[in-house]
């Protein structure tokens, strides 16, 4: 069993129609739950799921995709071990405030993987984190 964390746009290739991505998110999760690996996000990533549902004031389909992520998934709070790792990683001004958050509580949570398509956190190295690759190159 590995502990794998999901970036935000994972979910939403699950949650809506974005052809290959879409599929390719869906066969990971299957393989996950054949291994009985453990999914991992973190609040942001809900946060962030919710924006667009609810700006188009679709409640009952922003209920839906927060069960479901709750449901999935352990939820992980940006607490005071997050921040501290955080604060290191944005150091690198290059780092979006909002990547650095995903980073630190996957990081604080020590992962065995970060899976993301954004390809400015592919292949970083974060303490805590084994190892950090595109959705494509997921290995398992």
């Amino acid at each position: 069993m590995s502990r794998i964390f999901w970036d935000t746009n994972l979910f939403i290739y699950l949650f809506e129609d974005y052809g290959k991505f879409s599929q390719a998110t869906a066969a990971l999760r299957e393989r996950m739950l054949e291994r009985g690996d453990q999914l991992l996000t973190s609040t942001l990533t809900l946060g962030e799921i919710l924006v667009k549902p609810l700006e188009k004031g679709a409640h009952d389909l922003s209920g839906k995709y927060e069960n479901a992520i709750k449901a999935a998934s352990v939820l992980l709070n940006f607490d005071d071990r997050a921040a501290k790792i955080y604060a290191a990683l944005r150091s690198d001004r290059a780092l979006r405030p909002p990547d650095a958050i995903q980073l630190s509580c996957a990081a604080s949570a020590e992962v065995d993987l970060f899976i993301t398509n954004d390809t400015r956190l592919q292949n970083r190295q974060v303490h805590g984190i084994q190892f950090i690759v595109s959705l494509d190159r997921a290995p398992i």
